[in-house]
């Protein structure tokens, strides 16, 4: 009897394993929220591009994967992928000579733009439509027309311009003294530093613009001055989990570790929403992920650098990719899920891109509260770590919960306020479209004509 009492009891239990086994994996409201306290707190700073803030940052998202059970990326030795950021400096003492006259900075020239490289050549002058931007080294653009100064840039990028002279007009004055009178300075990965990627952008006054308009077609230069430049580290962190089929592919699930930091005025902008709540969704993810077993299907979780910076660290990552890039079958970046938009349904995040392929539509017939986004003409998936893999032919799309959220980039995304009831329910939502898609042999493909092309 007493031997049957306790087969019984055995059976009992485990029969009690198997049914908690086969329980729903509960993404907890405390885990997101210790992750924030950290990743926002007072200790960090803001997270600063390229700073040591963002080094402590990547350290405790890879001290958290190391305790999940993921491991470095095949062939690395640690969960970090370092890189350096290159600033520069303007000297503030430029000068632009078109024949026999000269207009210097403070004196009639403003700087508006620069990477730090002089031009020269034979200076031509413009008719006011950016389409028809003549091929010259330095182009002079007495009438900027019905276009926005970044069109004219843009223009200017297109067409090879080393530099670009606009007649001072209203807008552009208020344009200045919205930056302070500061000159934007462009930062790149310190291996890109020295190629000329957008042209240099100065702003003359009315009367000297027309006295050099007067000698177009003759020698031009814009001298720079001595121009300073400063190198940094900045860090992406990531864990892997590998997977039992190693043909079947990696899933990319990724957010960035950076902030805009403490402003020139001291005030700390702590970046809660923008990302920490992304970095927060990853690291649950991975914890779910890693908890559920070995998946099919690898997946790697990445935290990036210097986002604020213009997407540095996964450029760095899409350039440097820790696997082949044919082997990503998709990337889900998670950014600012901290707060729900009200024109979305209730607990719904928005996806970017939505019908570029059919990611988003089958990872919300199996429960991820996504749907298409509400502002396709901010031109959001653009704008998003998603983006350069997406350049690479990989379906990647960024999911997010109010993308104009008043507190953006504002001292006010702090932890106070973040809504961390619809976070801890936005990543549930995706807990288990991802176990999924892990363990699946769907692929998402992009639609006839979403994949981006590079401009």
């Amino acid at each position: 009897m007493a031997m049957t009492r306790g087969l019984l009891l055995a059976g009992f239990l485990m029969a009690s394993t198997a049914v908690q086994a086969q329980e729903p994996w509960q993404v907890k409201q405390a885990w997101v929220s210790a992750h924030e306290s950290f990743l926002a707190g007072e200790a960090l700073q803001g997270r600063g591009s390229a700073t040591r803030d963002e080094a402590i940052a990547a350290a405790y998202v890879a001290s958290q994967f190391e305790g999940f059970g993921l491991t470095p990326p095949p062939g690395m030795t640690s969960f970090f992928q370092t890189t350096g950021v290159t600033r520069i400096t303007p000297s503030g003492q430029a000068d632009l000579t078109v024949g026999d006259v000269t207009v210097a900075e403070g004196a009639g020239l403003t700087l508006l733009m620069s990477s730090g490289q002089p031009a020269s050549g034979l200076a031509q002058v413009a008719a006011s439509d950016p389409a028809a931007l003549p091929q010259a080294a330095i182009v002079m653009v007495p009438d900027m027309g019905a276009a926005s100064a970044g069109a004219w840039i843009g223009a200017a990028a297109t067409k090879g311009v080393q530099a670009l002279v606009l007649r001072e007009n209203e807008t552009l004055t208020q344009r200045v003294a919205a930056a302070g009178g500061k000159t934007r300075t462009p930062v790149s990965l310190t291996e890109d530093a020295g190629t000329r990627r957008s042209p240099e952008v100065a702003i003359v006054s009315a009367e000297m613009f027309d006295r050099l308009a007067a000698l177009a077609g003759a020698q031009a230069t814009l001298d720079l001055g001595e121009v300073t430049r400063t190198e940094s580290p900045t860090t992406n962190a990531m864990g892997f989990l590998q997977g039992s089929d190693p043909g079947a592919g990696v899933i990319l699930i990724s957010a960035h570790l950076d902030h805009i930091g403490v402003r020139p005025d001291g005030v700390v902008m702590y970046g809660a929403n923008d990302d920490a709540s992304g970095v927060a969704a990853v690291l649950e993810l991975a914890r779910a992920m890693a908890a559920a077993g070995q998946p099919k299907r690898s997946i790697l979780f990445v935290g990036y650098g210097s986002e604020e910076l213009g997407l540095l660290g996964s450029k760095y990552f899409a350039a440097n990719p820790p696997v082949p890039l044919n082997d990503i079958v998709a990337n889900l970046e998670i950014e600012m899920i901290g707060q729900q938009d009200p024109k979305m349904p209730a607990g719904v995040m928005m996806m970017t891109g939505f019908d570029r392929s059919n990611f988003g539509a089958e990872m919300k017939a199996r429960g991820a509260l996504v749907a298409p986004d509400l502002y396709p003409e901010q031109n959001f998936f653009e704008r998003s770590d998603n983006y350069q893999l997406a350049l690479q032919g990989i379906v990647a799309h960024t999911i997010s919960g109010w993308a104009v959220t008043p507190t953006y980039h504002t001292p006010d995304d702090t932890i106070a306020n973040l809504n961390l009831p619809f976070m801890t329910q936005a990543i549930q939502s995706l807990v288990e479209p991802l176990r999924w898609l892990a363990n699946s042999d769907f692929r998402p493909e992009w639609t006839a004509e979403g994949r981006p092309r590079r401009r």
